[in-house]
């Protein structure tokens, strides 16, 4: 008895009848997703360039917040960094590169091994670091490292920037740090970004080193960024609340979008229909097309008509008598 074949219920769509159409995900549209979205961050960040003096008296209002509420731990932990090269060193080069690498890499790593969690994750991100640009320009801050040396804080990037590519101005390559906006401080995205790396790596990663790396690259993510005097701890904290809220407003947004995309192709379908030749192939010649099973145009018709008229004369052969007369 012949084996039968698995039925497939799926639509010639490529759906599966009674669920949400599935719309597969390729690079070569995620990519240049993510690195629109990231120049616009960039250049947002930049424009969003605040009043010195309004930026200063932020910074200022946020150190007097944390010594009140005894949250002050980043004077401590710049004299660490200050007075320690080989722990101040590595603490600049994690400030001035992970973030670039870390997130990148998790980002490709869920979009191949965990696709079907991939679109979750990538709107998570994107919508807290729009959140996180509205901060910047609603609340320019000046960071530790540029308050008045009477303020205790030492900027530890020009401390050891011989030892990398940094320059003295900010974690920026050296000589471009006047293309950066370093009042942009609150919310920390440092912090922000990697709470997300860390949440990715807990939830889909196996194994202990995952699960590690997990909790100890955002908890040293917080530790660096007030080490190093770029951000206060409320940066911090702000920068984990900017995550929490994207998280909030990331089902909304895939929903919203799904919305979209079915109204979109409810257009083009609308529009299908209404011409009957949207998607035929063009009459070129009349009768000139091939159909299926032709070798030349009008092949079948002159078959048709030769069983019509049956056989020629000319075509019987010397033993084919003549027909009757």
């Amino acid at each position: 008895m012949p084996k039968r074949e698995p039925s497939d219920s799926r639509t010639a769509t490529g759906t599966v009848p009674g669920r949400a159409p599935v719309h597969r995900i390729r690079w070569w549209t995620e990519l240049p997703l993510v690195l629109l979205v990231y120049g616009a961050y960039s250049g947002g960040r930049l424009l969003a360039r605040g009043d010195v003096g309004t930026a200063v008296d932020h910074g200022l209002a946020i150190l007097r917040a944390e010594k009140a509420l005894w949250m002050n731990a980043e004077h401590p932990l710049n004299r660490l960094f200050t007075d320690h090269t080989w722990i101040g060193v590595p603490a600049d080069f994690w400030y001035a590169s992970l973030h670039y690498v870390v997130t990148p890499a998790v980002l490709i790593w869920v979009f191949r091994s965990h696709r079907v969690h991939y679109r979750a994750a990538r709107s998570w991100l994107l919508i807290s670091t729009f959140i996180g640009l509205i901060g910047f320009t609603l609340f320019p801050t000046c960071p530790p490292r540029l308050l008045e040396a009477s303020h205790g804080f030492v900027d530890t990037m020009a401390q050891y920037s011989s030892y990398g590519w940094w320059g003295a101005e900010a974690s920026a390559p050296r000589g471009l740090g006047g293309m950066t906006n370093q009042y942009a401080a609150m919310p920390s995205l440092h912090v922000g970004w990697a709470l997300w790396c860390g949440v990715l790596l807990w939830k889909y990663g196996r194994g202990p080193l995952l699960r590690t790396a997990a909790v100890a690259y955002p908890l040293i993510t917080v530790i660096v960024v007030m080490g190093t005097a770029n951000h206060y701890f409320f940066d911090a904290v702000a920068g984990a609340a900017v995550m929490g809220l994207g998280l909030l407003l990331t089902k909304p947004a895939l929903r919203f979008a799904e919305r979209l995309r079915a109204r979109y192709a409810g257009v083009r379908r609308v529009a299908v229909d209404a011409d009957p030749t949207a998607g035929s192939s063009p009459i070129v010649g009349g009768e000139c097309q091939t159909a299926a099973g032709e070798r030349i145009p009008r092949q079948r018709k002159q078959s048709a008509e030769a069983a019509e008229q049956g056989p020629r004369p000319s075509d019987a052969g010397d033993s084919t008598p003549a027909p009757a007369r």
